[in-house]
């Protein structure tokens, strides 16, 4: 043991670790300087902002900075066509050169959809069910029928549109709904000798309103005053009016 003690202290022990150290240091040094320069560390490339550019226009741009790039489409509404609206990397990324940059541009050509079944549903529904085909709700009009905001009709440029049949993306679809009356018609009723509480009364209950109020002469109890007339009248000529109509009365003291 103590041989080995002394060889430890000895000058060609000291020559052997100094050796041993210097090759681990440059075997350290030589595979960190290999590295850099087969990943070209330090050396490359800032990506250019090409994003909002027309296509042509950010292909130059990337083709000058020495980068590739591939190209996807999609179709955005209410924005120009052909112009880049995504790309990946972002602008300002450090990158090596000749590397592929991925342009995403608006089509050019607008696509078509099918038009969906809105027949009979409520206009909530209907308007989520355009929108998600990628149209548009137009104008809403109405029409008489017992079934209240429910799609009736739908049209597109003017022309009726059925299920299935192909129109552009965006297309504006207009509808017709029902009004919730209907063509329904009601008898006028008689509300000459009523009081303005009675005759709203029977009004409701035929679903007809009160019109304009007319006073004959000065009313001084008004709790009492009744109806001296009232039109439409119910004659021969007129029995009948459309739900909703208003009927206006003349009020007086006067009892008939």
């Amino acid at each position: 043991m103590s041989k080995f003690i002394d060889y430890l202290k000895t000058k060609s022990f000291r020559n052997n670790i100094l050796a041993a150290v210097l090759t681990v240091v440059g075997l350290l040094l030589i595979a960190f300087f290999s590295l850099r320069y087969y990943t070209k560390h330090g050396q490359g490339l800032n990506v250019p902002l090409v994003k909002g550019l027309a296509f042509e226009q950010a292909v130059q741009k990337l083709e000058d900075a020495g980068l590739k790039y591939e190209v996807d489409s999609v179709f955005i509404m209410d924005q120009p066509a052909g112009i880049v609206i995504d790309q990946d990397p972002d602008p300002n990324t450090f990158v090596k050169d000749n590397r592929t940059i991925y342009l995403t541009i608006n089509a050019g050509k607008v696509p078509n959809t099918k038009f969906p079944d809105i027949a009979f549903k409520t206009l909530r529904e209907a308007q989520a069910i355009i929108e998600s085909s990628r149209l548009k709700l137009g104008d809403t009009t109405y029409k008489p029928d017992v079934s209240r905001d429910v799609v009736l009709e739908a049209s597109f440029g003017g022309q009726p549109i059925q299920p299935g049949d192909i129109i552009p993306v965006g297309s504006r679809i207009n509808l017709v709904l029902g009004d919730g009356q209907g063509n329904q018609e009601v008898d006028v009723p008689q509300l000459v000798g009523l009081t303005v509480d009675e005759a709203k009364f029977s009004l409701k209950g035929s679903n007809l309103s009160l019109g304009n109020i007319l006073y004959d002469g000065a009313i001084t109890d008004s709790a009492n005053a009744v109806i001296t007339q009232q039109d439409p009248m119910p004659v021969d000529s007129l029995t009948k009016v459309a739900i909703g109509t208003k009927i206006n009365i003349t009020l007086s003291n006067k009892q008939q």
